[in-house]
């Protein structure tokens, strides 16, 4: 057993990516060989910039993630809704242009200008959305199947400052744990009617940011002080679970490399 970062587990819904991260089927294996495999991963997927590369790394994560992790589908897809509409945005940009002429291939016209695209850009777009959704996968695959104070670990094993690795573990629990103050205020506020109208609306909105911002410091002090009180020495100690490495998974690791390898390659 060694000395790292262990928090509890959670039930609020808040805390969902933490709950299928320690009811994941890969839970068991070693968090290093994961964050490795998914960095590695990704790195072929930005390097490669291949239609083919991405799509089948996509659907390996999706395997990997949804087949032997046991998230389900339904699950992931909603996971992938906020960075899909980032991502679609962002292509629309590349792929669109703007212009009072009538340029490109396609165009439509709007008033006193166009929009144009050709089939270049089009492609080029298409390719863009899938890179991206297989970058996203590859870091969806390691924080699905890895919690997070395990990740911190690893980040801590690779000489990471103590400082940084410190931070994010309590910056991470903070934001949580300031979403539930949240979300227990707005209740409350929509029980008295603090929504009924847009004014209301509005007032109750900064009522709820001006509190949550004094709970907030109060809560700050409120947990160094019980830092303090177990003896906090400018380090956080816990202790977490051993993983053994499985010299199996090396092996199929590097024949998925060497296949993207290959097919980066031969395209």
């Amino acid at each position: 057993m060694k000395p790292h970062h262990h928090p509890h587990k959670h039930s609020h819904d808040t805390f969902s990516i933490d709950q299928c991260a320690f009811q994941s089927g890969l839970s068991h294996v070693n968090p290093g060989f994961k964050a490795a495999f998914s960095i590695i991963t990704l790195i072929f997927v930005l390097s490669a910039d291949k239609l083919l590369i991405s799509l089948l790394v996509f659907a390996a994560m999706y395997y990997l993630t949804v087949v032997k992790g046991g998230l389900s589908a339904h699950r992931y897809l909603s996971y992938l809704t906020i960075p899909m509409l980032f991502a679609f945005a962002a292509v629309l940009a590349v792929a669109l242009g703007f212009s009072t002429k009538a340029l490109g291939e396609y165009r439509i016209h709007l008033f006193f200008f166009y929009i144009y695209t050709s089939r270049a850009e089009l492609w080029y777009g298409l390719c863009l959305l899938c890179r991206v959704f297989s970058a996203v996968s590859c870091l969806y695959f390691l924080s699905l199947s890895t919690p997070v104070n395990e990740i911190i670990c690893v980040l801590q094993d690779c000489h990471l400052p103590t400082l940084i690795t410190e931070l994010m573990n309590m910056i991470y629990r903070f934001i949580f744990i300031l979403m539930e103050v949240q979300q227990k205020m707005s209740v409350s506020a929509r029980s008295r009617l603090g929504y009924s109208g847009t004014r209301t609306s509005l007032r109750t909105f900064g009522n709820i940011g001006a509190n949550l911002f004094i709970l907030s410091m109060k809560k700050a002090n409120r947990y160094y002080d019980a830092l303090l009180s177990r003896c906090y020495d400018g380090q956080l100690n816990f202790l977490t679970e051993e993983k053994p490495f499985d010299k199996k998974l090396l092996i199929y690791a590097l024949l998925y490399f060497i296949a993207l390898a290959v097919i980066w390659i031969l395209t």
